[in-house]
């Protein structure tokens, strides 16, 4: 037995905005990854450290399926989430959808999965399925991970079933477009704001540009904080540019949505925030050069210039998200796209 939904297997950069695009494009919207990532108010900042964790973490956007949630709601589309502790019910409610030609969305463990390179625990992954058969699933992963690949029922299982931080009980989802979708480009100014004011008004200090600035300190004590600096620090670099986050912690990605949305609105804070946050880009991948380096070397001094970057940084996305957040109060001129 096989059951195949129809659809442009496209992979993108960031595993959520990818999968997001699969079910997007079969509901008949094609929009780019940076427009999907940035309609969702996805970047965010957050310095996570706890006790149970090997190494510090930093996250450049929203928790898992925020950015979902807000897109759905900010486009009007119909959002159907399915979560349950049951294998059985998970496995009927993802089958159901894809029997009736749907393409279903999935949280899980990337772990788990036979093609996925890094073996690395991650529950707030997110793929597209679109069929299976009596041993396999097909599912739509990032570009990096392969595109169009395959894993068998059991890992796939196995990943779902997965508990831990950032993970869902089975969540599968799907998304519906009403015939009278309204153009998504006239919610461009919502989603920035949203996005600039939940980033400039954290609620607490490892959040935001509060967050970064906080970064910028304890980096500098990374070499005393790692067990294995030679490991943990190039680790830590290769997450921010390499993990899905389409290099600069998620920065590339909200750049090019910045520039995009110049093209379809005539503003000036639009262009402070757009030259901001490609000059921060930049920066973002020169810091986790820079801890590379620390890490490779055992030299402090490397920490201590990353320390001194993200603290230009937390300034820098501070005046960028200043500027966006007064788009809402600004008259803009539409440009025809």
């Amino acid at each position: 037995m096989t059951t195949v939904v129809a659809i442009d297997p496209r992979g993108m950069e960031h595993c959520e905005t990818t999968a997001l695009g699969v079910l997007l494009r079969h509901e008949g919207l094609d929009l780019s990854e940076p427009m999907l990532f940035g309609l969702g108010s996805g970047l965010s900042f957050v310095y996570w450290d706890a006790k149970n964790m090997g190494f510090p973490f930093l996250g450049g956007r929203v928790r898992p399926f925020d950015l979902t949630r807000n897109l759905a709601g900010r486009l009007g589309l119909e959002l159907l989430v399915q979560e349950t502790t049951s294998p059985r019910k998970a496995w009927d409610d993802v089958a159901a959808l894809i029997g009736a030609g749907r393409p279903v969305g999935l949280q899980l463990d990337s772990y788990h999965l036979d093609y996925f390179g890094s073996k690395v625990h991650f529950g707030g992954h997110v793929v597209a399925m679109y069929g299976y058969d009596d041993h396999s699933a097909y599912l739509v992963d990032t570009e990096q991970q392969g595109g169009a690949v395959s894993t068998s029922l059991t890992t796939l299982a196995r990943a779902r079933a997965a508990r831990g931080p950032m993970t869902a009980k089975h969540r599968s989802f799907a998304l519906t477009a009403p015939t009278d979708l309204p153009a998504p480009y006239g919610q461009i100014v919502p989603a920035i704001t949203a996005c600039a004011n939940a980033f400039l008004n954290p609620p607490i200090a490892n959040l935001g540009h509060r967050g970064i600035d906080k970064a910028g300190k304890l980096v500098r004590t990374w070499l005393q904080r790692a067990e294995d600096p030679r490991r943990d620090l190039p680790q830590a670099a290769l997450l921010m540019e390499k993990a899905g986050t389409g290099g600069a912690l998620f920065r590339n990605l909200y750049r090019d949505f910045l520039a995009e949305c110049t093209g379809l609105l005539d503003s000036g804070h639009l262009r402070t925030g757009h030259a901001l946050y490609a000059e921060a880009a930049a920066l973002w991948t020169e810091v986790a050069a820079l801890i590379t380096t620390a890490g490779e070397s055992g030299d402090a001094r490397y920490l201590v210039q990353a320390g001194s970057v993200l603290g230009d940084l937390a300034r820098m996305e501070r005046e960028a998200m200043q500027a966006l957040s007064r788009l809402g109060g600004e008259t803009t001129g539409t440009i025809q796209p």
